[in-house]
């Protein structure tokens, strides 16, 4: 059974809400129960089998027989068994006993009966009233440990140089004996390359020396569960010595032939075999084809004839080739090994605890070669026999509960079998319906420093699960305060703690059974802290020092405060002495010298503080020059080990002021030259120091003293020492795990630098595995490299990764393990459910359900929204459709769409958005915008002025934002004295562009106020001024009789005349105006301003202007004349620059001036205008030339 409160995860709540109510959702998965022996003494449970004998159990048949079967339940089971398969009533043999309160069974055969009238298959059931727990089919056989049989053995003669196998043929025993060779004196026979034992106990010479002749070859075979040792014969063996012998090429003893066949199960030792005969004697090689022996489980025993691979797997399938070879020659023998597997767990089923009415799922998944084959029992029963279950549906490997009631509380068995064995696993389901118990003792009281969180405990347990909730006052007010954290299993989080904190919470536990409900105290303590803190001090030798401790502290709580010296405890000595403040120190010496912490403690919390006492010499007469000390000298090394030596040195002279320490640096000469590192510090009172040592490394060291002025030049180098090599002592660091591509794993690290290999050959074993799966480690030895891929890989798997460094002289220890993930791929799958929520002309919400996490295939980015609007079949011509995007990180479900265009088709589509990349698109979804109020008309001029009339033409808004409806035309006169007539409004249908107003007065300027309309309101307005022309009689005399004066001598120095005049009244004009003067014409404009649309008065006396209707910005000085001669009012009148610009402005036989106010546009035609001037006398004077 899973034993567990509740997963840590946080609910956040806000105090900003209605009085706080904090409870817990229920989780619709199974329960979990504490490990709370109150609560496990109450709940009924179904039997577990706790203890059993092995599957094959070999007894020893001099001893009784224990069968061992425990198992725990709520109420306590009953037990039974069966004997080959049949009921064994235990009743009915007297030499059969069941221990009390157990199944375990105790057969007595040492008083009478026979171990062999027990032989067989034994099986255990344990049950009570929620179910049957049965065990594994336990084997009962007595060990058995033979004679040899009698024989008659001759003498074996054989000439020198010949081979020779003695053979053992032990009886066949239960266990199979362990063999070895020894003599008459209990020796133990020599081996070596050319003598061996095989696996199967023969002794195998490949060539006999004369040495080899004996009387007493024994063959002895030791019964291990008997504890007895039989013996062969011995074997008499003559060896001839020759004059000569014959060399020869390698033949094979065992195993015979060219090839051979060996099978395996998984995770069992694999032994090959091969043992040669040959002159000289045959050396043996090993190799695996297409293939590598694995590193750290492959061994060689018996002189490399055997070959040993422990832990095999069926990746060790395959031909292995063992070569004997010599001076003559060689030979070879291929071995094809198959790894047969029986099951082995994928995923063991567990037990499930349930409440009624809840879903759950039994999952039992196995592996094997061949595949095992998957069968269920319910309490012991083949569920295809056991009573039906509403609840219960079978799917292979998988029991799918729903709905769940009491009466479902069952043991379910599943077996997974093979022909190479079986696995049996009990496992329960359990139906609990249980009211609220709140676990944690009651009245509780938690004491905190304020500042710091506060974590109020309320374990709980019931089924349903219980929902919590937390009040605070004995009348439950609610919780007020600006942030609490809710972890899921009771616990209350106050992040930050403040004196209201203070009081009475109260826990309350509720599920549809009942409630229950427990009080908290809280208490917020103020913290301790030091006011008066030690300060540094230097004194001269045989003074006396004060150092000042004032510690304040929660008025409830009992300091203890405490004196350090360099971290340890004072001297004990009667000069120092400590007061409830003070610490003093009399007669004061050089040792005394140091750091003096004050260390404040109370039951929640402790503070310290430090200060530094340097202690120097009395000042003589007359005063000593102070400085750094001298360098120490004559650095010696002894001691030498390989991990530690000792430096001693004679100091230098310490210049007045005592040395309070010494610095140790040491430098690499073989991987780090001329770069010194910190070894250790030491008191100055000592000059030897032993320091530690890491292996492979060529030290140098030096030392430097430090007195209170400072520290002294570095001694001169000692003499180098090389430390041997060792294995490393650490692995590297930073590991890391991720894919560069789908199908890959890019495992990085850290390397160990030159000084921490600690030898030569500097390497790493890499090993990986799924995380969730049963696989072997697959490990790989690399070059001192950071880096190393694994190909062929799932897309986004989680792995279990580590990393080990190892040199010539070993490995390392055993590294952690780290988790990564192999590559991500792009996401398989679109987010479903796409809609649309258009909120108002401009914006829209888009909704999408979650990608599922299996097809995002890497981590979650977020989701992508493609969107764009529809164009017309002529705009799509001319340009590519532009899609616009917008990313929400996360795992976001909706977002919003800001700045869409009004009365518009609109098309999108989501996509999910991991590392690699984006996902499929999810299908378009169409959605339109409301409309909108329109643009302002894209222009507007005014041409054909006549006497009483003028045609407006216009294009319409850029952006309808709808369909257009009307447009209003609002037009008023303005007179001589710039006064605003009476304003007309005028409604135009809207599938009109051009429109003409008749009936106007002649020789009189109008101001046009125009906009657009929908169904949604008025748009922005454009405007226009424009005057009626003159009376066509009057004109063409005036332009007659200024073409007969323009050609008279007097007129040309006439208008020279007027012109330097009007030069002399420009400048002074400009001069005033640069003072700040005022002028008529400033009130003038103010009496016609426009009706909707208030000109901008400054305080500072400036011109006023009159401003857009659509932006409210002022219009600068200057004029613009349209091409169709149409003029606009000018923002000032008092100059006569603004007059001489205008283009309508004519001069009269007398030389007044003639002229309409003529200014820029609020909004100017495409087409035909001039640039506009700055106001300039010499712009005036241009104008009249």
């Amino acid at each position: 059974m899973q034993l567990k409160i509740m997963m840590p995860k946080k609910k956040h709540l806000s105090a900003s809400r209605a009085p706080l109510i904090l409870f817990l959702c229920q989780m619709i998965s199974a329960l979990e129960v504490p490990l709370d022996p109150k609560l496990l003494e109450d709940l009924v449970q179904p039997p577990t089998i706790t203890q059993q004998s092995p599957k094959d159990y070999i007894i020893d048949p001099r001893e009784n027989i224990v069968i061992q079967c425990e198992a725990k339940g709520k109420p306590p089971p009953s037990f039974s068994w069966t004997r080959n398969g049949t009921h064994f009533d235990i009743d009915k043999d007297p030499l059969v006993t069941m221990k009390s309160g157990s199944g375990t069974l105790t057969v007595n055969i040492m008083s009478e009966g026979k171990a062999e009238t027990y032989e067989g298959v034994y099986q255990c059931t344990a049950r009570n009233e929620r179910g049957a727990a049965i065990s594994n089919n336990i084997v009962i056989r007595p060990s058995r440990s033979p004679l040899w049989t009698k024989e008659k053995l001759e003498r074996i003669t054989l000439r020198n140089g010949q081979s020779l196998v003695l053979p053992c043929r032990p009886p066949v025993g239960l266990p199979p004996p362990i063999i070895f060779w020894m003599d008459n004196s209990f020796q133990r026979l020599p081996q070596s390359e050319r003598v061996s034992q095989g696996l199967n106990g023969d002794l195998y010479f490949s060539n006999v020396l004369p040495e080899d002749t004996r009387e007493d070859y024994i063959c002895y075979a030791r019964f291990n569960h008997t504890q007895t040792i039989q013996q062969k014969q011995p074997i008499s063996v003559k060896v001839i010595s020759a004059k000569s012998h014959r060399e020869r090429p390698p033949t094979f003893l065992t195993p015979e032939g060219n090839a051979s066949r060996k099978e395996e199960l998984r995770g069992n030792v694999l032994s090959l075999e091969c043992i040669a005969e040959g002159l000289p004697t045959p050396i043996i090689y090993w190799i695996k084809e297409d293939g590598t022996l694995p590193i750290n489980r492959t061994f060689y025993r018996n002189f490399k004839k055997t070959l040993q691979i422990v832990q095999v797997t069926e990746a060790d399938s395959g031909n292995y080739q063992c070569i004997a070879k010599n001076a003559l020659g060689a030979i070879h023998h291929i071995i094809s090994v198959t790894v047969k597997a029986a099951p082995y767990w994928i995923i063991a089923p567990q037990n499930l605890v349930l409440s009624p009415g809840e879903d759950g799922t039994l999952i039992c998944r196995a592996n094997g070669n061949p595949k095992p084959r998957i069968s269920w029992l319910l309490n012991g029963v083949p569920i295809e026999i056991a009573p039906d279950d509403p609840s219960r549906k079978i799917d292979g490997d998988t029991i799918i509960f729903s709905n769940v009631q009491e009466r479902s509380s069952a043991v379910y068995q599943c077996n997974a079998s093979n022909e190479y064995g079986y696995l049996l696993a009990n496992a329960f389901v359990n139906v609990l319906a249980e009211p609220p118990r709140i676990l944690t003792s009651a009245d509780t009281l938690y004491q905190v420093i304020a500042n710091r969180p506060a974590l109020l405990d309320c374990a709980f347990f019931g089924s349903p699960l219980p929902t919590i909730e937390w009040f605070k006052g004995a009348k439950g007010s609610a919780l007020r305060e600006d942030i609490y954290v809710l972890h899921e299993n009771g616990t209350l989080e106050i992040p930050v703690a403040q004196k209201d904190s203070t009081g009475t919470y109260t826990c309350v536990a509720r599920n549809k059974l009942g409630m229950a409900k427990n009080d908290i105290h809280l208490e917020i303590k103020d913290p301790t802290r030091i006011i008066k803190q030690p300060e540094y001090a230097v004194v001269q030798r045989g003074s006396t020092v004060s150092f000042e401790c004032i510690v304040k502290h929660d008025h409830t709580l009992i300091p203890t405060v405490m004196w350090l010296k360099d971290h340890r405890e004072l001297p004990s000595d009667g000069r120092f002495t400590v007061d409830k403040d003070h610490l003093v120190v009399a007669d004061v010496n050089d040792d005394d010298g140091g750091t003096y912490t004050c260390v404040a403690n109370t039951t929640l919390d402790n503070v310290s503080a430090s200060a530094v006492l340097s202690v120097v010499a009395p000042t003589p007469t007359p005063a000593p020059i102070y400085d750094v000390p001298n360098p120490p000298f004559d650095l010696e090394l002894t001691d030498q080990l390989d991990r530690s030596v000792q430096l001693s040195w004679t100091p230098g002279d310490d210049n007045n002021s005592p040395i309070s320490k010494f610095i140790i640096e040491y430098e690499d000469a073989m991987h780090e030259p001329g770069l010194w590192h910190h070894q250790t510090e030491v008191p100055g009172a000592q000059t030897t120091a032993q320091l530690k040592l890491s292996p492979y490394v060529n030290y140098s060291f030096r030392v430097m003293a430090v007195n209170s002025l400072g520290r002294s030049l570095p001694s001169e180098a000692s003499e180098q020492y090389l430390t041997k090599a060792a294995e490393p002592d650490k692995n590297p660091t930073a590991v890391e795990g991720l894919g560069s591509e789908p199908d890959n794993l890019v495992i990085t690290w850290k390397p160990l630098n030159g000084f921490e290999s600690n030898g030569p050959g500097l390497q790493y074993k890499v090993s990986w595995r799924q995380k969730d799966g049963d696989d072997e480690w697959t490990s790989m030895v690399v070059a001192d490299v950071s880096k190393y891929i694994v190909s062929g890989t799932p897309t986004f798997v989680p792995y279990l990764i580590k990393v080990q460094a190892l040199n010539d002289a070993g490995f390392a220890p055993e590294p952690a393990v780290v988790l990564g993930h192999s590559g991500e791929d792009l996401p398989m799958v679109a987010p479903g459910n796409v809609h649309v929520n258009v909120v108002n002309s401009t914006l829209a919400e888009v909704h999408w359900d979650p990608v599922p996490l299996k097809s995002i295939r890497g981590h979650l980015q977020g989701y992508r929204i493609y969107y764009w609007k529809a164009q017309s079949s002529s705009t799509r011509n001319r340009r590519h459709i532009e899609k616009k995007i917008l990313t929400f990180q996360g795992s976001k479900t909706h977002g919003m769409l800001p700045g869409l265009e009004p009365f518009s088709h609109y098309t999108l589509n989501v996509r999910v958005v991991n590392g690699k990349g984006e996902g499929p698109a999810s299908p378009d979804r169409v959605f339109n915008t409301p409309e909108g109020v329109p643009s302002a008309p894209s222009s507007l001029k005014i041409v054909n002025p006549t006497l009483d009339s003028l045609t407006l033409e216009w294009e319409p808004p850029s952006h309808p934002n709808g369909v257009l409806t009307e447009y209003t035309l609002k037009y008023q006169p303005i007179n001589s004295t710039h006064e605003l007539g009476p304003l007309v409004d005028l409604k135009i249908p809207a599938n009109k562009t051009r429109w003409t107003l008749k009936n106007l007065n002649f020789s009189t300027r109008y101001k046009f106020y125009f906009y657009a309309q929908t169904a949604a309101g008025s748009g922005n307005q454009i405007t226009e001024e424009a005057i009626t022309t003159v009376d066509e009689g009057a004109g063409k005399a005036m332009a007659s009789r200024q073409v007969d004066i323009a050609t008279q001598g007097w007129f040309i120095g006439l208008m020279c005349a007027v012109a330097l005049l009007i030069l002399i009244l420009l400048i002074v004009c400009f001069i005033r105006r640069n003072k700040g003067g005022k002028y008529p014409v400033k009130e003038k404009e103010d009496a016609h301003a426009d009706p909707e649309i208030q000109p901008m008065k400054e305080d500072d006396g400036t011109f006023g202007e009159y401003s857009d209707a659509e932006d409210h910005k002022p219009l600068k000085k200057g004029s613009r004349t349209p091409s169709d001669r149409t003029v606009k009012k000018e923002d000032s009148d008092d100059s006569l620059v603004d007059y001489g610009e205008g283009v309508n402005g004519q001069f009269n036989e007398d030389g007044s001036f003639i002229g309409q106010y003529s200014g820029k546009k609020e909004k100017e035609p495409a087409e035909g205008n001039e640039s506009s001037e700055a106001p300039s006398p010499v712009n005036a004077m241009n104008s009249f030339v």
